[in-house]
């Protein structure tokens, strides 16, 4: 069995020809260039979810945005007096 699987995909043309284009100046397959691009696609989606609880926590604490810098400095501060107290 194969350890990947072929799928069909759907691009107007321009981006097509744009996609291939970058693939050879990058010395690279379609395959290879869509696998990164769904990387990156997924490690932007993993910070926007972040932010997303970021925002929401702030607003359920009623945190206002110049409470959040001290906040985690203090934190900070706090985790390393407690690892070093260990």
């Amino acid at each position: 069995m194969r350890a990947s699987r072929v799928v069909s995909i759907s691009l107007p043309p321009a981006m097509f020809k744009e996609a291939e284009r970058r693939a050879r100046r990058d010395r690279s397959t379609m395959s290879e260039l869509f696998r990164q691009a769904f990387r990156v696609y997924e490690r932007q989606r993993a910070w926007d979810e972040l932010r997303q609880y970021g925002r929401e926590t702030v607003e359920r604490l009623g945190i206002g945005e110049e409470e959040i810098v001290p906040l985690i400095k203090h934190l900070r501060r706090e985790r390393r007096r407690r690892k070093a107290s260990e």
